[in-house]
């Protein structure tokens, strides 16, 4: 090969010097010439090998199975390499053409060594590209941060191509070069500062499974609340559910706190918890006429006909003077009225029966008495998981009359005159 190089570059000067022209002449002629050999060769070259390599790879990728191979086409790395082939050739050519131009070789084949130092990296960044969405097509991968290691091998790889570069310009050995880079490597920590610290953060998230693609998570500081479409190296990108897009750093995954829905969405039930505040001046003891009333609600009239028998026989039993309802043992509208919303829980339709249900009152507050639902609906849809929520306490709201009761809300109007 090098013998054939040799006789297409050598024989315009030796026809020269045979015409005798002058030695000088001779030579800059004979480098025009060469070069414009050299460029008709290099764009044959280009053209065959991209024609070849290109109609090739179409070829296996329309025929094969995977999906890979289709990637490397839709990211042209057959292209990339046709222009490496003909780049390769002008490099081992350049010394023979500019045989008699030592300045002129030493420059012109640093500047060819440079591009293909490019030409590689872009060759190798393709390939990452084609794997990274070969890997997102495959549902075990597709909720893992794979822009972010590609991103990573991606900052490797130019760091290592820009050192190669400097090295060829500068004409110094790469071990050199790398231990002049360590004398600086503060300077380099405190310019990659933030993609050091977001590769570290990418690392934990992944290992840790905090975060996922598809995921939903709640970062107040950030004012993100929706659905995780993207984690690269130093960001991670939620679409939140006003179809709004907000950028996190991946370092404050890490560093700040957030909330991440998916253990409720994998779980078989969404939780309720809401209150309403009831007034404490309305809660009293239920006389003992009142209550056959309160029979006539249904969900209720075992449970007080059972209630009742268990206080007449305690209060018998103990001798309770009965002319002050404190004494002995009483029921209240209140307690019937928690009682019924647990029953009334336990028969709606729309909960999980399996996880914990209950009714409850929380420490009395100067508003009143907060009356909360602790329960787990069964569906966990936005919608209707708003929609089983409003129909419970649409309920609470309507019934809490028929015990007597009354929800507190702030004065306003007409009632503040009144109260006044």
């Amino acid at each position: 090969m090098l013998k054939f190089t040799e006789n297409i570059f050598g024989w315009c000067y030796k026809l020269l010097k045979k015409l005798d022209f002058n030695e000088t002449l001779a030579s800059y002629l004979s480098l025009a010439v060469n070069i414009f050999i050299l460029s008709v060769l290099a764009y044959i070259m280009y053209v065959v090998f991209r024609f070849v390599l290109v109609t090739l790879m179409a070829v296996v990728a329309k025929k094969s199975r995977t999906k890979f191979d289709d990637l490397l086409v839709s990211n042209e790395t057959a292209k990339y390499i046709s222009h490496l082939i003909p780049l390769i050739y002008i490099y081992k050519s350049v010394p023979i053409i500019l045989e008699d131009f030592t300045s002129w070789e030493t420059i012109f084949g640093r500047l060819v060594a440079v591009y293909i130092v490019l030409l590689v990296i872009w060759i190798i960044q393709s390939i990452l590209k084609a794997f990274r969405d070969h890997l997102k097509n495959k549902p075990e991968y597709s909720d893992k941060p794979i822009d972010s290691y590609v991103q990573v091998f991606m900052i490797l790889l130019w760091i290592l191509g820009v050192t190669t570069i400097v090295a060829k310009i500068l004409d110094v050995g790469t071990d050199t070069l790398v231990k002049t880079l360590g004398a600086v490597s503060a300077i380099i920590i405190l310019i990659f500062r933030d993609t050091i610290l977001g590769f570290v953060a990418s690392v934990q998230v992944s290992i840790n499974d905090m975060i996922r693609i598809g995921d939903w998570i709640t970062m107040d500081k950030f004012g993100a609340d929706g659905d995780v479409i993207e984690i690269n190296l130093a960001t991670v990108k939620v679409r939140n559910f006003d179809n709004t897009t907000t950028t996190i750093p991946t370092y404050s995954l890490i560093s700040d706190s957030f909330r991440n829905w998916r253990g409720m969405i994998n779980s078989n039930g969404r939780r309720i918890k809401r209150h309403v505040l009831i007034k404490a001046n309305s809660i009293r003891f239920v006389r003992e006429e009142e209550l056959e009333d309160f029979k006539k609600i249904q969900l209720i009239r075992s449970y007080i006909e059972k209630k009742q028998a268990d206080i007449r026989k305690h209060n018998e039993l103990h001798q309770v003077d009965k002319t002050l309802s404190i004494n002995g043992r009483n029921l209240t509208n209140f307690g019937l009225f928690r009682k019924y919303l647990t029953r009334y829980l336990e028969n709606y339709p729309g909960l999980n029966k399996d996880m914990t249900l209950l009714c409850r009152h929380l420490q009395p507050t100067a508003q009143g008495i907060p009356l909360e639902i602790y329960a787990f609906s069964s569906d966990k849809r936005f919608e209707n998981y708003e929609y089983i929520m409003s129909d419970i306490f649409d309920h609470v709201l309507a019934s809490v009359v028929y015990f007597d009761l009354e929800i507190f809300e702030m004065p306003s109007g007409k009632n503040a005159i009144s109260e006044a």
